[in-house]
């Protein structure tokens, strides 16, 4: 029996896909990260990051904690953060859809929105400024290594396990890059010839929860070494296989998963054989507001 919400975190399910997937040498199989409690990927990293904080003694209960984020992680750190008792101010582009912003709201965030033109980089530079001039202290999961940290000793070990060590390619989108770091560096270590693929978004596409930064906000996380290989997904494919996903494999997830798969799908169809382990990193219902399902 589990003691509280955050003994929920991780042991997220591996799904094989049972009808996008055409190439019958290749497993592909989704890690369902919509599974853990705050609905994505980023339970672990936020968990990590303030249970870190807390341990090493650079945050306390009277911190005043701020973050950037384009919505999984500020879910992920509310939710956290509520429970700990600590205060913490979210900062969102205030196009980010409703349901996460009213979902940071009801686990107790106090949340800030940003002019939407200046994006996700606009609100780092407001969070950096609270910081520098109010007091405030920023997990800043773009530098933080317990970030990548927590998906080496959980993410990383829980795919090879249940793969039984059978798996040769590893696909995840690339936003802070926290979770294929720590994945990458856990697989090489059980076997080097593991291929780690990245995903990022075509030029001038636009996916919630991919990117690919400018020189300036490259994540301090991130190293090139790490990753094998990069696919480009555009906006219109991520979108598709968001709907696919939902219609064909009743996956019900966000348009970041949509890419992972369209790339996993694109890989898994230039091998010969092989096990391919791509990331759900999210539910579909924090989307409802947009037009995604439309």
């Amino acid at each position: 029996m589990s003691k509280s919400i955050l003994d929920t975190i991780g042991n997220t399910p591996l799904i094989a896909s049972q009808v996008l997937n055409t190439n019958p040498n290749v497993k592909l199989l989704f890690k369902m990260e919509g599974h853990n409690p705050g609905g994505s990927v980023k339970d672990r990293a936020a968990y990590n990051m303030i249970n870190a904080g807390l341990e090493k003694g650079t945050i306390t209960k009277d911190s005043k904690l701020i973050e950037a984020t384009s919505g999984n992680t500020g879910i992920a750190l509310a939710l956290i953060a509520g429970i700990y008792g600590l205060n913490i101010e979210l900062v969102m582009p205030e196009n980010s859809t409703k349901e996460r912003v009213q979902t940071m709201r009801a686990y107790g965030a106090k949340v800030t929105l940003t002019p939407s033109d200046v994006g996700i980089e606009g609100a780092r530079d407001y969070a950096e400024a609270k910081v520098k001039n109010e007091g405030y202290i920023m997990l800043n999961q773009f530098s933080n290594e317990d970030n990548w940290k927590a998906h080496y000793k959980t993410t990383g070990p829980e795919i090879w396990n249940d793969t039984e060590g059978e798996i040769t390619h590893f696909v995840s989108s690339m936003g802070t890059t926290g979770t294929i770091m720590g994945t990458s560096t856990y697989l090489k270590e059980q076997n080097e010839n593991i291929q780690i693929v990245g995903v990022q978004p075509t030029d001038g596409s636009s996916i919630p929860g991919i990117r690919k930064w400018p020189e300036a906000y490259l994540p301090k996380i991130f190293d090139a070494d790490k990753v094998d290989q990069v696919i480009e997904i555009s906006t219109e494919e991520a979108r598709e296989m968001a709907r696919k996903l939902a219609k064909e494999e009743g996956i019900f997830a966000g348009m970041s998963s949509g890419g992972a798969t369209m790339a996993a799908l694109k890989l898994a169809a230039t091998l010969d054989k092989g096990t391919i382990v791509s990331i759900i990193c999210d539910r579909g219902d924090r989307y409802l507001s947009s037009d995604l399902f439309d």
